[in-house]
């Protein structure tokens, strides 16, 4: 690390003034702001740091002992870092120096709706009118903060510019720095007569509706984004954007997989041997359903065209019905003997082990998915 008297170019001896004088000088030719080169700028930061430490008189004691010290370190009395040492000279990060007024029109806040569906609409998708309370538009001065028939006046303090210049010593002498207006905040003008309604800020709260498109195929989670439908800005500004976000709500019959639609189709024992014809409501109507002669537990029978049109697509997912054979579980003494007469006819094999499964449900949804 550099000797910091070398660093200032003088003597171990010297006096605080001329430690003083000597970081002026070096100071003036290296700031960035004079010499912007980067091999300047490190100088900078070398020739600053050396003056942290020889110019407080406990740190240049412990320094000339042998102690050693932190490069750019914050210690008492020091910069922070090389932010802080532009901020010094020249102002808080907040000045605009040489910048324009700010504008009192800004673009408004996005805003989120939630909104619940029912399986069916989702099918074929839906419309929805939304009521929403949000910022809109000041109908007594449309915008302008001030009231009707006045105007906003420019700032007698900063001119119209939004921004003060002050005086400030420091080491390098009497630096001048910018701020912005304290009393026009910035915006170069001042409302003398705000409107009565908004209290000057050009919006008011209020509910409106929004007309809204849902597509088909959304599910819960999925965010819609209505760009300009959200809360007006201050003094006017562009609106934000409106999301809608979705929720679907559980349906007693059918769920969803992807873009196919699931149920489970209750079929009697002698239907199931035999075979049937049946009519089931599906999510847009009824339908007709063939159960063919000896259809298993567990069966998938589907139905094309019957599922939900995709978001990004017009051919819609299918109807898949999983079978559930259900065993009477009380006979009388006829139906009974009729059975045991149909086993003894039909010499059916005994009961043995087979394929494991996790149980109706878990057999279906296998199933569902690999048909």
């Amino acid at each position: 690390m550099a000797d910091h008297y070398e660093v200032l170019g003088v003597s171990r001896d010297a006096s605080t003034d001329e430690i003083k004088k000597a970081y002026r000088r070096l100071a003036r030719q290296l700031h960035p702001d004079v010499n912007p080169g980067e091999e300047a700028s490190e100088r900078f930061k070398l020739v600053t740091h050396a003056y942290d430490v020889l110019s407080d008189p406990e740190q240049r004691a412990r320094y000339d002992m042998g102690g050693g010290d932190s490069p750019f370190g914050g210690g008492a009395g020091g910069f922070g870092g090389f932010n802080d040492i532009f901020e010094t000279f020249f102002g808080a990060a907040g000045g605009s120096r040489g910048g324009r007024p700010r504008s009192r029109r800004e673009r408004g806040q996005d805003a989120l709706v939630r909104v619940t569906l029912e399986l069916g609409d989702v099918v074929f998708g839906t419309h929805r009118d939304i009521e929403v309370d949000t910022a809109v538009v000041c109908e007594t001065c449309q915008g302008s903060c001030c009231q009707p028939g006045t105007s906003p006046v420019t700032c007698d303090i900063c001119h119209g510019t939004g921004n003060v210049q002050r005086q400030v010593r420091s080491l390098l002498g009497n630096v001048v720095t910018t701020q912005p207006c304290n009393v026009c905040q910035g915006y170069g003008t001042t409302i003398p007569y705000p409107c009565a309604t908004c209290q000057g800020q050009g919006r008011v709260r209020a509910r409106r509706t929004v007309s809204l498109d849902i597509p088909a195929g959304v599910e819960t989670g999925l965010r819609l984004q209505l760009p300009g439908s959200g809360e007006v800005g201050p003094a006017g500004g562009p609106n934000g954007d409106l999301y809608i976000e979705v929720t679907v709500q559980p349906h007693e019959v059918f769920s969803r997989d992807g873009d196919d639609l699931l149920a489970t189709l209750e079929v009697s024992m002698p239907d199931a041997i035999l075979g049937t014809t049946t009519t089931i409501q599906s999510l847009d109507g009824p339908v007709d359903l063939e159960v063919r002669a000896g259809v298993q537990a567990g069966d998938i029978l589907t139905i094309k065209g019957r599922g939900i049109t995709p978001l990004r697509g017009t051919q819609r997912g299918d109807l898949k019905v999983g079978v559930h054979v259900v065993t009477p579980t009380r006979l009388d003494h006829k139906e009974r003997a009729l059975i045991e007469d149909f086993a003894k006819r039909t010499k059916a094999p005994a009961p043995k082990l087979a394929e494991f499964h996790q149980g109706l449900f878990a057999k279906l949804r296998d199933r569902f998915r690999n048909s």
